[in-house]
């Protein structure tokens, strides 16, 4: 037991945790030297490789120098916040990434504090120290303001430091670049000899599943560590359940993890990462025990959904063309399913044909939607809304901390934006023409701004946020698109002709040649007053020959709809459609009259 190491790796997103746990990987010979292992190997799930993000905490095993070390790669992202401070209950240690130009980020700040709460050991590991923009001793002393500002005791601030650079995959104790050596050894030596032995007790059994994994075969999987005592397959075991009832069954598998495979183990010892399955319903902050001798380990806490929107069965005239799963019935086994693996989603039925879907954030509820779209489902999702709750007789709505980082001849229009959307300025610096702005806003208040947000910066700004608290509720209709849209009047096909007779009046979200329904949303006004257009109108044609020759309509670019874009986009007499060729904008009423006599009653 003593020659076990239990770390997480933990960092603002995009600061490099995958990569590094890569090179941990490959360095420590956990892999054949003719094995051919994939960049970001931990990122197993094609969304995650595509968009370079760690959606779900990923667990794996090293051997270096008779010691195993458990390595836990966290998400980085806001949105997943709630696995990283589970997974602080697993873990004796961990390995704080920072990049070494970015420094400390929104979201540096919240998985350290988490980190300090539980009073697990740090080590600071100053990445991408190759940049030409490196500042790693500045960077350093930034972590080491942050410390201090979220309370560390005295041991916590006496963290070793250590710089690399994981995609070169080198790494020294110095902070120049010409020592480094293509190496990971100097972090192992630091993670043996500074992070401590898991802290466990002598006594009976006790296991508390921080995470959660699903498969079909033997439904829900429980990830976490034993805190004393020993477990084997096959055995009889207690689960002391959240409401105080105990329930017993039998351990059919056990899995531990080495590299990148999950292998089946007889038995656990206090101290190992492992992942159990026997109970169907196991959940997250359950213990389980030796039977007769059941006593529960304190709660998890699991964060609370902030965010919900409606996932209903598609309604356009276009339903069943694309997809092959289309029902309510096929919506809803989906949607339970995830939440057997995903313990901060909650589904709750709306009506016969939708249901009422809560999540962590606008990414969360996005990478699901975007899940089932591959798997072949159709379906309509509603603008992502607030939880509202009444907190001491008080409405009260999500606030979040955003930092943003913009080059300074966009801070004028950065601040009245975030003004209108009832921003409150915390702190705001310069430095090298880079503005950094530190905001409370609503959650609402974010909804759409990411968009708006990089068209105002053209691209070059960067926007980070974390859930802060829940505040009395900001006054004013925050988050709403002030924009009409051009409106579809016209089932057909769209033509060149007629986009380009309506290029004055806004910016097109679809060329020549698609398919459109009435009530379906073809464009951006340029006006805030939605337009019912005609764009499948095609050119009068007649035996008269014109004077003039016929020129080519030479049309914009449309605008490119991603399904973030969309969800941002939309307000909320709006839907967005989802299949797995498409998404297409339309109005929650299609018939363009009813629309219009709906509009004039508000």
């Amino acid at each position: 037991m003593k020659n076990i190491r239990n770390i997480a790796i933990i960092a603002h997103v995009d600061h490099g945790k995958t990569t590094l746990v890569d090179q941990l990987l490959k360095q420590s010979g956990t892999f054949r030297s003719n094995e051919q292992v994939e960049e970001r190997a931990m990122d197993s799930n094609d969304i995650e490789r595509e968009r370079g993000i760690t959606i779900l905490a990923k667990t794996t095993a090293i051997d270096y120098k008779g010691y195993r070390i458990n390595i836990l790669d966290t998400p980085g992202h806001a949105d997943f916040g709630g696995e990283v401070e589970r997974i602080m209950n697993m873990v004796d240690g961990v390995l704080l990434v920072v990049d070494a130009y970015e420094g400390t980020m929104p979201q540096t700040r919240f998985v350290l504090k988490k980190a300090l709460e539980a009073g697990v050991t740090p080590i600071l590991v100053v990445n991408k120290i190759d940049k030409s923009t490196a500042r790693p001793l500045q960077v350093v002393d930034e972590v080491l303001d942050l410390f201090i500002e979220l309370g560390a005791d005295e041991n916590q601030l006496e963290f070793p430091v250590v710089y690399a650079s994981a995609i070169a995959g080198t790494s020294s104790l110095d902070p120049d670049v010409a020592t480094q050596q293509p190496t990971m050894d100097p972090i192992l030596d630091l993670i043996i000899e500074h992070i401590p032995e898991p802290r466990v007790s002598d006594g009976s059994l006790q296991f508390q599943p921080a995470l959660l994994d699903y498969n079909d075969f033997v439904g829900r999987i429980g990830i976490g560590v034993v805190k004393r005592g020993k477990m084997k397959v096959n055995e009889m075991v207690s689960c002391v359940r959240l409401d105080g009832s105990i329930k017993q069954f039998r351990i059919q598998k056990m899995f531990g993890y080495f590299g990148l495979k999950r292998i089946e183990i007889e038995e656990a010892n206090a101290g190992d990462i492992v992942a159990i399955a026997g109970l169907p319903d196991i959940s997250v902050g359950e213990t389980v025990c030796e039977i007769g001798k059941e006593e529960a380990l304190p709660i998890l806490r699991i964060d609370e959904p902030t965010l919900q929107m409606t996932f209903g069965v598609n309604t356009s005239p276009f339903v069943g063309r694309e997809g092959k799963l289309v029902t309510a019935r096929k919506i809803e086994e989906r949607l339970q399913k995830e939440t057997e693996r995903d313990v901060s989603l909650r589904v709750r039925p709306n009506d016969n044909e939708s249901f009422i879907v809560s999540g962590r954030g606008e990414l969360h509820l996005s990478i699901l939607i975007e899940n089932m779209r591959r798997e072949g489902f159709e379906l309509q999702v509603s603008k992502p809304e607030v939880i509202i709750k009444e907190i001491d007789g008080v409405q009260s709505e999500p606030f979040e901390d955003v930092q943003i980082d913009v080059p300074e001849e966009y801070v004028g229009s950065v601040i009245e934006a975030l003004g209108n959307r009832e921003g409150t300025m915390e702190h705001m610096s310069n430095q090298d023409g880079q503005a950094r702005l530190i905001y409370t806003i609503p959650s609402r208040g974010l909804i759409g701004f990411s968009t708006e947000f990089m068209t105002m910066t053209k691209g070059y700004g960067m926007i980070s946020h974390t859930f802060k608290e829940y505040r009395k509720m900001a006054s004013g209709k925050v988050g709403e698109r002030k924009q009409g849209v051009l409106v579809s009047m016209e089932n057909g096909k769209s033509t060149a002709y007629a986009l380009g007779q309506l290029e004055d009046r806004g910016v097109m979200f679809i060329e020549p040649g698609v398919e459109v329904y009435e009530g379906m949303i073809v464009g951006e006004h340029s006006h805030d007053n939605d337009l019912a257009v005609n764009v499948v109108k095609g050119k009068n044609l007649t035996n008269t020959r014109s004077a003039g020759k016929d020129h080519t309509v030479v049309l914009k670019r449309p605008r490119l709809m991603s399904l973030e874009y969309c969800l941002d986009y939309i307000n909320s007499d709006e839907l967005v459609e989802v299949t797995p060729l498409n998404f297409r904008l339309r109005k929650k009423i299609l018939n363009t009259t009813e629309r219009k006599k709906y509009d004039s009653r508000k």
